[in-house]
């Protein structure tokens, strides 16, 4: 939830699509440590390898999108084999930290390498080198995507360079798909901006806005032409157009509270190495989102080598680290984000996100809380806060967490609010505050009536006290009808029958159930006790075994281990609340802990 909103926020309606290789000049360094990737090759791992050895751990590294563990490996490799073009390729592509090294000996073997071509330019361009600057840029001309880039990098050499009509010119004649005018006139606006060409400025970021008002960089630079050349209710005019499609950005609203104060904002870029910089960002940006992410790499970290604090590259660059599931280069990235700029705050929330998912919670809730504390009804850091603290079980913390949530809500009675009624919920069933838990899921679904998950939840948990069955199984049979394919749904339906007895549709449900999430201990163990019930002891005895190798909670662990060894009690000499699974959290619920529902109707 926080995360997709988040994204759209960083992506801001650009769109199109190409492919692949990874940044050089970008100054981070990824902790491996932390990771899910391999950890950082030492010396003797590179010296115990041969040739072949190195080579396929390279592959298997960049696979793993580890660039700087497959830009090592292939290093190792090409030791051993130094004339060999398609390693010193590789280790380009894979390198991170000396990729504008390895382009120059690049260069020398293949004078007509691309990317290379491409990265040399830029480091021409970051050092004023214009001229040569332009020289690389233009040779590292291949398709649509490389043209466009090579194009408005070079425009962007050539106005540092003082030939302001040259770059213009270039921008002009270039053509190609439907989407190039956009970038077009955005790149000559920005170029005419910083010229003193204002009127001539104006007219091409007007001509943007029109392709595309979703766009947040255009509409940004457009309102900010409209408060030094036109005036601020122009501007404002803009910046509330866009609040409209994508509220609360933080960009926007900085602009609008500027403009408002009567602040003549100054363009976007103030250089060219700015201007190269947005330029990459731009297109990076949107690849991350259209199959692209190796290219896009390689373009975000090329502008954050132009411009290292780049505020929406740098999130846009962590997001794709969190969409290849490497939260500790995102942590990393995240941490970067300048402490001035608007955009921090969300940095701070997502950063936190990315270090629970590494296992690091207590750094994540001492950011989410201090962001709570210096903005009290900032929703969504306290529901960033509240998920983390459920996540780890910290129920009563989580509860006090989603009632300060309630309480800072504008409208209490939007059904978009069930959520944080459903999650306060669950925290206050799971440290035994019945009552307000069961006010709270009526609440939910007084809000959204037919929400599956809170159905299943309050429907479970009465038919578990052996409260209200006949109306806790219709809700939990609803919650079916609508997720047929949920597993932890369809459990809860199997387990309650199992509840009231009726253990041949329990196995039937619970069978199904397995069928949808085999690897799941709770349903294997749920599936143990009913094959017991209906006298499959010999399966029975298979699944408690199969949920026990399944790593379940270690609570759990005791009655697994008891049921294998002794079976279930019969029924005439104990109820099944204490020989079963029963007394255990529900999977549904333990699983639900974790997962969000649907906001809409």
């Amino acid at each position: 939830m926080l995360s997709n909103h988040f994204n759209r926020w960083t992506f801001a309606a650009l769109s199109i699509a190409i492919l692949a290789v990874p940044g050089s000049l970008s100054a981070q360094t990824p902790d491996h440590q932390a990771d899910n990737s391999a950890q950082f090759p030492s010396s003797l791992d590179m010296k115990s390898l041969t040739t072949s050895g190195s080579y396929l751990a390279a592959r298997h590294a960049s696979v793993e999108r580890d660039a700087n563990s497959a830009a090592a490996f292939y290093r190792s490799a090409l030791r051993s084999d130094p004339k060999n073009n398609e390693l010193l390729d590789r280790a380009f592509i894979s390198s991170v930290a000396d990729g504008d090294k390895l382009a120059d000996r690049i260069l020398t073997i293949d004078k007509s390498n691309r990317v290379a071509r491409l990265v040399v330019g830029v480091r021409d361009l970051k050092q004023k080198k214009y001229p040569s600057a332009q020289v690389n840029i233009n040779q590292s001309i291949r398709g649509p995507i490389t043209d466009l880039v090579a194009t408005l990098l070079s425009a962007w050499a050539s106005y540092g360079a003082g030939d302001t009509k040259t770059a213009i010119a270039n921008i002009d004649k270039l053509t190609g798909p439907e989407w190039y005018p956009l970038f077009k006139d955005m790149h000559a606006a920005m170029i005419l901006e910083l010229s003193g060409k204002d009127k001539d400025a104006g007219v091409r970021l007007e001509r943007a806005y029109k392709l595309d008002d979703s766009m947040l960089r255009v509409a940004d630079d457009y309102a900010r032409w409209l408060t030094r050349n036109k005036d601020d209710a122009a501007a404002t005019a803009i910046y509330e157009a866009f609040d409209k499609k994508l509220p609360r950005h933080p960009l926007v609203l900085e602009g609008l509270r500027e403009t408002k104060a009567g602040k003549k904002l100054p363009p976007l870029v103030d250089s060219p190495q700015a201007g190269a910089a947005e330029a990459l960002y731009g297109i990076g940006a949107t690849l991350t989102r259209r199959g692209g992410e190796d290219l896009a790499l390689v373009y975000l970290q090329l502008a954050l080598y132009l411009e290292p604090t780049h505020p929406l590259a740098l999130l846009s660059l962590a997001d794709l680290y969190e969409s290849v599931k490497k939260p500790a280069m995102a942590i990393k990235v995240y941490e970067r984000v300048p402490a001035s700029s608007p955009l921090k705050r969300n940095a701070q929330i997502q950063l936190a996100t990315d270090l629970d998912a590494a296992d690091r919670s207590d750094e994540a809730i001492k950011i989410l809380k201090s962001v709570t504390a210096e903005a009290p009804k900032d929703l969504e850091a306290i529901m960033a806060l509240g998920n983390v603290e459920r996540g780890r079980k910290k129920f009563s913390d989580c509860t006090e967490t989603y009632s300060k949530g309630i309480d800072a809500l504008p409208d209490p009675n939007d059904k978009a609010n069930t959520v944080y009624y459903y999650y306060r919920g669950i925290c206050e069933e799971r440290s035994h505050q019945w009552p307000k838990a069961e006010a709270d899921m009526k609440k939910a679904l007084e809000l959204q009536p037919d929400q599956p998950h809170v159905l299943n939840y309050l429907g479970y948990s009465w038919i578990d006290q052996g409260i209200n069955l006949d109306e806790g199984m219709k809700m939990i049979k609803r919650a079916v009808d609508q997720r047929p394919d949920d597993g932890y749904i369809v459990d809860s339906l199997g387990w309650a029958y199992f509840r009231i007895g009726n253990y041949e549709e329990a196995v039937k449900n619970l069978e199904r159930a397995i069928d949808l999430k085999p690897e799941d201990p709770t349903i294997n163990d749920h599936l143990g006790d009913a094959y017991w019930r209906v006298g499959r002891t010999l399966e029975a005895k298979f699944q408690w075994t199969h949920a026990k190798d399944l790593k379940p909670e270690p609570d759990d662990l005791p009655k697994i281990e008891a049921k294998i060894a002794n079976g279930l009690p019969d029924l005439a000499s104990s109820s099944d609340t204490s020989a079963s699974s029963a007394d255990k959290t529900p999977a549904d619920k333990k699983k639900e802990d974790g997962k969000d529902v649907d906001k809409g109707g």
